[in-house]
């Protein structure tokens, strides 16, 4: 069955989501719709709608210019079995100590490597992103230098691939936390098919604002791998839930925007330990002053 795409901007969040409330509205009615700060530092904001049946582009014209955004681009995806196409197209990631994979290559993992598997159906952070993988190894990093945490959160889990990777060394528990329920449901599913489901706890929250996650904090080491907006407003609440002499590993983060985010933190009291780049992706890691 074919799929059809409506993709616009716009540069403020308020009128993209009445837009995306108002695309809700149209007939024939879009099977999703999405709004999505975009992440190449424009400050736009994307409104897409996804559509089993030709979308009304007359209609989709008039809701655009209501709402001041560009005229809706509109395309016809062809059938694929999009999960089948992924896996062919992903390889497996090696991130220091960890290789992140699917089952399809469960016969390629390396002895003494530590196995992540992520499968390739499964949302974001597989570990092929740039911002994954910069995570992964900046925490190899620090368990090499003989970083040792006792408690550890992963803000925005995704995947849960950080929080997992976390447990699979430091064999303790790890508390997750995702805004979004589906995900959840996935970090609980990939914690278990890890072999680390006593270990990771994951609960529905919009940063640390869950009591469990309150409850066993303040923490050694916290992940926070999601975009600069939330990463900034986060900072006080950062530096609230991490230990003195504790670690900070942040991702999400455009080459450009490093300095905005270095800038927030340390006014929090978190200093730049180490700051690497994957392509167009920054990876920082910070420690809170003791």
């Amino acid at each position: 069955m074919p799929t059809w795409t409506a993709l616009t901007t716009l540069p403020q969040k308020p009128p993209a989501e009445a837009l995306g409330e108002a695309l809700e509205q149209l007939e024939p009615a879009p099977t999703g719709v999405g709004v999505f700060e975009m992440e190449d530092g424009s400050g736009l904001f994307e409104v897409g709608a996804y559509f089993i049946e030709a979308p009304d582009e007359i209609a989709l014209a008039i809701l655009a210019a209501a709402y001041g955004a560009k005229d809706f681009a509109v395309s016809e995806i062809p059938e694929t079995d999009w999960v089948a196409h992924v896996r062919r197209e992903l390889h497996p990631v090696e991130a220091g100590r960890f290789f992140v994979y699917g089952s399809h290559d469960a016969d390629k993992v390396p002895e003494g490597a530590i196995p992540l598997l992520i499968e390739a159906a499964m949302a974001f952070g597989t570990g092929h992103h740039g911002t994954t993988k910069g995570c992964l190894e900046a925490v190899d990093k620090l368990f090499t230098d003989g970083f040792s945490p006792h408690s550890v959160a992963d803000i925005g889990c995704g995947t849960a691939v950080l929080a997992i990777a976390a447990a699979k060394v430091l064999n303790l528990p790890v508390m997750a936390s995702d805004i979004d329920p589906q995900a959840v449901d996935v970090a609980l599913v990939n914690a278990s098919a890890n072999g680390v489901a006593g270990l990771v706890s994951c609960v529905e929250a919009a940063g640390f604002d869950h009591p469990a996650i309150a409850e066993i904090g303040p923490y050694d080491l916290v992940f926070a791998n999601i975009l600069k907006g939330p990463l900034v407003e986060l900072a006080p609440d950062v530096a609230l839930h991490t230990k003195d002499g504790g670690y900070v590993i942040l991702s999400g983060i455009l080459n450009a925007q490093a300095d905005d985010v270095i800038a927030a933190y340390k006014a929090q009291n978190l200093g730049l330990h180490a700051r690497d780049e994957i392509g167009e992706w920054t990876t920082l890691t910070l420690r809170k002053a003791s």
